[in-house]
């Protein structure tokens, strides 16, 4: 390995590292909870959910940098996707709300691990379909 192909993997995790850390602050703009805070006080449906949805985003990540040359590209198809998954997310809960009244997010507040599960394999599904098309 070269001191510039060793670079690159700097260069390159230190974007993804950054753009995921942007990417999961946006998301806890979206929920009705503050994450790192019931995070700290022990909320595993929360943390369940949190870690999914990161391992869904640093996936997409990793599929965007594996079939990209150019790092931006990579970086604007993993925010691209973002948002993908944020309106399936959306859109599936506002449904299961009105047909079901099922509310995931206040679930997840409450600590419901079902709630957070069911969220979290939202963005795991999408990740998985929208990796296959990268």
């Amino acid at each position: 390995m070269t001191l510039d192909q060793m670079l690159g993997i700097l260069v390159w995790t230190g974007a993804g590292a950054v753009l995921l850390i942007v990417l999961m602050a946006i998301d806890s703009l979206f929920t009705r909870y503050k994450d790192l805070e019931e995070i700290k006080n022990g909320n595993v449906a929360v943390t369940t959910r949190f870690i999914m949805k990161l391992i869904a985003q640093a996936f997409i990540l990793s599929r965007s940098i594996a079939t990209s040359d150019d790092l931006w590209e990579a970086l604007v198809v993993s925010a691209i996707s973002f948002v993908i998954l944020l309106l399936i997310e959306s859109l599936v809960e506002f449904a299961l709300r009105a047909m079901a009244g099922l509310d995931l997010t206040e679930g997840t507040r409450k600590n419901q691990i079902a709630s957070a599960l069911f969220t979290g394999s939202l963005h795991l599904a999408g990740a998985l379909i929208i990796g296959a098309c990268l």
